[in-house]
């Protein structure tokens, strides 16, 4: 499996060849989970027990306007030049709404602007994106 930077939706079950790939090149992976749910408290949550944060976002504080430069901040002083952020228990983003929305959009320009050499005076990270689908429960038989 190739890493690439930006941002990808995939099914779960790209999420292993992703993970084993990342290991396979020694690229620091962040793992957000939230358990399927796409509010802003379980991803404000799941971003601070998972990525580093620069700075620290206060563990009462869910603003929007505060977690991109936090986001950047901590990525950015990482010694990798490579970075893999995995979602496996997302939404679909196809028709993302709300809180979720803004959670994706977020993730998606980090992204890009930690990959631009003058935003980050040339040091650039590329970060690659993953976000899947929480898997739907498995039916049971009423055997």
């Amino acid at each position: 499996m190739v890493i690439d930077s930006g941002f990808h939706e995939v099914p779960g079950a790209d999420i292993p060849g992703v993970l084993d790939e990342a290991a396979r090149r020694g690229v620091p992976v962040f793992t957000l989970s939230t358990d399927g749910r796409t509010d802003k408290e379980a991803f404000f949550g799941a971003v601070r027990e998972t990525l580093p944060l620069d700075p620290p976002l206060g563990t009462h504080r869910m603003v929007w306007d505060a977690l991109p430069d936090s986001l950047w901040g901590g990525l950015h002083e990482l010694t990798s030049s490579r970075v893999v952020i995995v979602w496996p228990d997302a939404g679909p983003v196809a028709g993302a709404e709300g809180e979720f929305r803004i959670a994706l959009e977020i993730l998606r320009d980090v992204t890009g602007s930690l990959a631009d050499v003058r935003r980050t005076g040339g040091r650039p990270t590329q970060v690659s994106v993953y976000v899947a689908p929480a898997q739907a429960p498995a039916a049971r038989s009423l055997d």
